[in-house]
């Protein structure tokens, strides 16, 4: 009976944690991973708690215990980078991250003696790397992702940074993000673990804004200024690291430094690529064919396999090769501009611009009504949303392409919500 009940506990908790857009599919990996993180106790709490923020006392009402109880359950979470506490308008709420970019990454973001890290790279490796399902869910899924490439800023000519806009850069973000913090890169930190790690640097993890203010509260992280970090990111191109961040314009909260080899938005672009798991920048290198060297750097260097040797079809020199280019899976990072010793890739603007959301709201209902789960966001332990934040999120909705308005209003199975679209839409034409 006792295996019964925490088995259920730790159910919930992943059925919890599936009301996200960005899910974690079940396994029994899953809950190898949830029991090394969650307490059985904390994981039936946790199992309680609100999608939308919420306060400590709104928490001690669902957990029916006192609330210098529930602070302390909260706070410890916290430590742990399992629930995230914002301070707004004079009071902390909180909220619980999803697995990814979530507290999947916090667990590894530090080195910590409270958590058998080893173990849990080992069971992260099988869980993303092995089975599969939980990569394939988080970036294939719908249109919309949750990341997206920035340009190799170094790469681009005085003609092209003209097109360039503020949020498409990284340095940008990090001029106006109002906290910076820097922690380990999950990535290879989970890789060092299991031996397969490469040499590219792990102080690197970039976190901005809200995110980054808890994360230096709770230790996960720590805090530096705008001149380190942008020292940081230097270190990143010297590296050939591919810059990949929150995909929204405001209030970018993550911009991870990847490398190939370890890091998941890049392994899961190689192995998903035709299914679009990471956003493109707004570039593409252009190969100059008839010049290229065939010297295969570019090849090297590219993250997600995009450049390839052909033969050159030179009779003259029949082993000669030259470097072509998968626009389909191309990231339009630029490292391939970058490592070309004879200038002979070039990086020019798409035919059509990437449409990136404005913020993590607009984002999530973009990813919601995409992946059938909606509602919710809009319900919150089947209790409707107060009337402005439901109000926030019809606004995101109404602004989104037609098509996705009827989806958004299927899955609400909402004659209301149908009759406000068609409403907007009237007054809008």
């Amino acid at each position: 009976m006792s295996h019964m009940i925490l088995k259920n506990r730790y159910s919930r908790l992943a059925e919890r944690l599936n009301r996200f857009p960005q899910g974690a599919p079940v396994s029994d990996l899953l809950f190898q991973i949830l029991r090394m993180m969650f307490s059985e106790k904390e994981a039936g709490l946790v199992s309680l708690l609100p999608i939308k923020p919420f306060t400590a006392k709104k928490a001690s009402q669902i957990w029916k215990c006192r609330l210098i109880d529930s602070q302390k359950i909260l706070d410890n979470l916290a430590d742990r980078g399992l629930v995230v506490d914002i301070e707004q308008n004079g009071r902390t709420v909180y909220t619980l991250p999803p697995p990814m970019a979530g507290f999947f990454e916090f667990s590894l973001m530090r080195v910590r003696k409270d958590l058998d890290q080893k173990l849990l790279s080992e069971l992260f490796y099988q869980y993303l790397n092995v089975e599969e399902d939980f990569v394939r869910d988080l970036f294939t899924r719908g249109e919309t992702q949750l990341g997206r490439a920035f340009i190799h800023e170094p790469v681009l000519s005085e003609d092209n940074a003209l097109h360039v806009l503020d949020y498409e850069r990284a340095s940008e973000i990090i001029k106006t993000a109002s906290s910076i913090a820097i922690g380990t890169c999950y990535c290879r930190h989970k890789m060092l673990h299991i031996d397969r790690a490469c040499d590219a640097p792990t102080d690197i993890c970039m976190t901005f804004n809200n995110s980054a203010a808890t994360l230096i509260r709770h230790e996960i992280t720590r805090e530096v200024d705008v001149s380190e970090c942008l020292d940081l990111l230097q270190m990143a191109y010297e590296f050939n690291l591919v810059q990949f961040g929150e995909n929204v314009r405001k209030s970018v909260n993550f911009i991870c430094n990847c490398c190939g080899c370890c890091c998941e938005a890049m392994i899961a672009a190689r192995r998903f690529g035709l299914m679009h798991p990471v956003h493109t920048t707004n570039f593409i290198p252009k190969v100059k064919e008839s010049a290229c060297t065939g010297c295969g750097k570019c090849v090297t260097v590219c993250p997600v396999e995009a450049m390839t040797l052909v033969s050159a079809n030179d009779f003259k020199n029949p082993r000669k090769k030259k470097a072509v280019l998968n626009k389909e899976i191309c990231l339009g990072c630029g490292l391939c501009a970058r490592v070309c010793p004879e200038n002979h890739i070039q990086i020019k603007p798409r035919a059509q611009r990437i449409i990136t959301p404005l913020n993590t709201t607009h984002r999530a209902v973009l990813m919601a009504v995409e992946r059938g789960n909606l509602q919710d966001l809009i319900f919150d332990n089947r209790v409707l949303f107060s009337h402005r934040a439901l109000a926030a999120l019809l606004g995101v909705i109404l602004r989104l392409p037609p098509v996705k308005q009827v989806l958004a209003s299927r899955q609400m199975k909402s004659r209301y919500l149908e009759i406000i679209v068609e409403k907007y839409n009237r007054r809008a034409n």
